[in-house]
């Protein structure tokens, strides 16, 4: 049995060995009233459990192929219908994350190894699904150089081999800044590639530790500067403790980096070791988000709704969004490395930063 103090260690894992994830409580919920775990969700958070012939048949096929989803680690709650209709997001790079993000459901700790023969067997996942849109994650592999930015390439072309015709879209992790490893992919040629801001500037430090705000920002705003036809898209997790002017500051920021696609949903807490939930956003506030995202700061398209998630309606927004030109952020900040969760389970405050000396005043390109 797992103590509730140390934080979300779930068992079962095989890529590595897993470690608790830390406090559950975050700076930015003081004062804040904290909604219980198992408090009464709203009727639009409810939604049927999974179970259907295609779901069970999808199931199959993963476990067949010693593949992982993101839809089955982080608990997505849109599961039965997108496995129904016949779309997954597979999770390469193996099931334990280096890692310890307060939110996530994905497991925390070392992982052991690389499966080079990953990319082959997602390429046949995918061919056996008869699939036109292929959509790639993975957890955080910053024990490797290039953070595994080699596999998601190769994934990206034996699909590309297998399934000619089929689209992919890539959720990368930030590779620690690393604009070599960006290249890798975007060499690969992807449909979209999307990173995750995940939430906003205040919250970021604590529910994100190993990440950072401008990092991921400016990551996505290098993508745009190396390939411009190249569709790219992020996500904001709402109801962790943000302001309504925050998320339009984070929604301005990203728009600053010409990020052509962004998806807002409902934070759910995956179990007790993870931080609670600090409010229910509504419908009619995700479509005030909508409105101001598109009509207000220009996003060629915003997905949003409580159980949206990054790779919800993926498949019709490939082939409805077109890519921008760059916009102002052009350059990665924020590029080194950081103290990840100690073997306490407590997460180190003081993180380390290696930053590029030309790059050390962040400023826009082109302002």
């Amino acid at each position: 049995m797992i103590d509730e103090t140390s934080g979300y260690a779930p068992t079962g894992k095989h890529t590595g060995t897993v470690k608790p994830k830390g406090s559950t409580h975050i700076r930015g919920h003081l004062g804040v009233h904290l909604i219980p775990l198992h408090a009464r969700k709203p009727e639009w958070l409810k939604v049927r459990s999974p179970g259907g012939s295609n779901y069970l048949r999808l199931r199959a096929l993963m476990r067949g192929g010693s593949l992982h989803t993101v839809c089955e680690e982080a608990s997505c709650p849109n599961i039965g219908e997108c496995w129904e209709a016949g779309t997954a997001t597979f999770m390469i790079l193996g099931d334990v994350c280096t890692r310890a993000c307060k939110y996530c459901g994905v497991a925390h700790g070392m992982p052991s190894g690389l499966d080079r023969g990953e990319p082959d067997r997602v390429a046949a996942a995918v061919a056996a699904m008869k699939l036109e849109h292929a959509v790639v994650t993975s957890v955080n592999r910053d024990d490797l150089p290039d953070g595994g930015a080699s596999i998601y390439a190769e994934t990206i072309r034996r699909i590309r081999d297998l399934v000619p015709g089929c689209s992919v879209e890539v959720l990368i992790p930030d590779f620690k800044g690393d604009e070599g490893a960006l290249r890798a992919v975007l060499d690969a040629r992807p449909t979209i590639l999307g990173h995750n801001l995940e939430t906003v500037a205040r919250l970021h430090p604590d529910v994100r530790p190993g990440g950072r705000y401008w990092r991921s920002i400016s990551y996505l705003g290098a993508s745009k500067q190396m390939e411009p036809d190249i569709v790219t898209k992020t996500a904001l997790i709402l109801g962790m403790g943000e302001e309504p002017g925050e998320i339009r500051q984070a929604m301005r920021d990203l728009r600053d980096a010409a990020v052509d696609i962004l998806t807002l949903g409902q934070y759910l807490r995956p179990s007790l070791l993870h931080i609670p939930v600090a409010r229910w956003v509504t419908p009619e506030e995700f479509a005030q988000w909508k409105e101001v995202g598109e009509r207000e700061l220009g996003f060629r398209h915003v997905e949003a709704g409580p159980l949206v998630r990054s790779s919800y309606h993926a498949k019709e927004q490939a082939r409805e969004v077109e890519p921008g030109e760059p916009g102002r952020v052009r350059e990665v900040r924020e590029v080194g490395l950081t103290v990840g969760a100690r073997e306490s389970g407590e997460v180190a405050s003081r993180m380390l930063v290696q930053i590029d000396g030309a790059r050390s005043g962040w400023r826009a390109s082109g302002a």
